[in-house]
């Protein structure tokens, strides 16, 4: 059975993400304490509450498009979310829901999701593999999702995606930073999984477990 990854798909993959940021608020903030300015996960549960917020309000009835869910979530997250983590999500966000702008998507639509967003986030943080930032998730994600985009099975994309998005943000433990606040702690970086990639796996793994509840209900 194909999974349809429609609008109400990507309201779910909403709603299950601010659930996770919020079972894992603080953990995303003590990763954060330890090599950047510890708030990353109260910035993250914040910003995902006001989405949930405008996705109840009166914003989450017009919304015909994947692209138009996405586009509430990036400019939702701009404008709430503190630190580097509100620019960075909102422009991934927001290139993902360019790319988007159907109801429905397929295995390419997904592969297209994630490249924009990823895309999204080494141009605005101008970080590349390797700096220990969120972009050693989401780079990985893309890769992984591009192997498997010709199955033509859009779950099997998305799940990929968040597998190697998983597998790339504990690969970050062992780095040392070279990019953001917690490149001025040089080698003392290394053995602190990156906040960012670690929600990055989080955001990801909830459109896996919002996929999965459509194909179950």
């Amino acid at each position: 059975m194909v999974t349809a990854l429609d609008v109400e798909w990507a309201v779910r993959w909403v709603r299950c993400a601010a659930a996770d940021v919020r079972a894992h608020r603080d953990e995303l903030t003590e990763l954060d304490r330890l090599i950047g300015d510890g708030d990353h996960g109260v910035n993250m549960d914040r910003g995902f509450t006001a989405v949930v917020a405008r996705l109840d309000g009166p914003d989450g009835a017009a919304l015909e498009t994947v692209g138009q869910v996405l586009q509430l979530v990036a400019t939702t997250l701009m404008s709430t979310v503190g630190g580097a983590a509100g620019p960075l999500y909102g422009t991934a966000f927001l290139h993902a829901s360019r790319v988007t702008a159907r109801p429905v998507l397929d295995a390419a639509g997904v592969l297209a999701l994630v490249e924009a967003a990823a895309e999204g986030i080494a141009s605005r943080g101008h970080a590349v593999p390797g700096n220990k930032t969120m972009v050693d998730a989401w780079h990985p994600a893309v890769e992984a999702a591009g192997e498997v985009v010709d199955g033509g099975d859009a779950l099997v994309v998305l799940r990929a995606a968040a597998d190697a998005a998983g597998a790339g943000a504990l690969a970050t433990i062992p780095m040392t930073a070279t990019k953001g606040r917690a490149s001025y702690l040089g080698e003392r970086s290394a053995g602190t999984q990156d906040p960012g990639a670690c929600s990055t796996a989080l955001v990801l793994a909830a459109a896996v477990t919002a996929a999965e509840q459509a194909g179950a209900s």
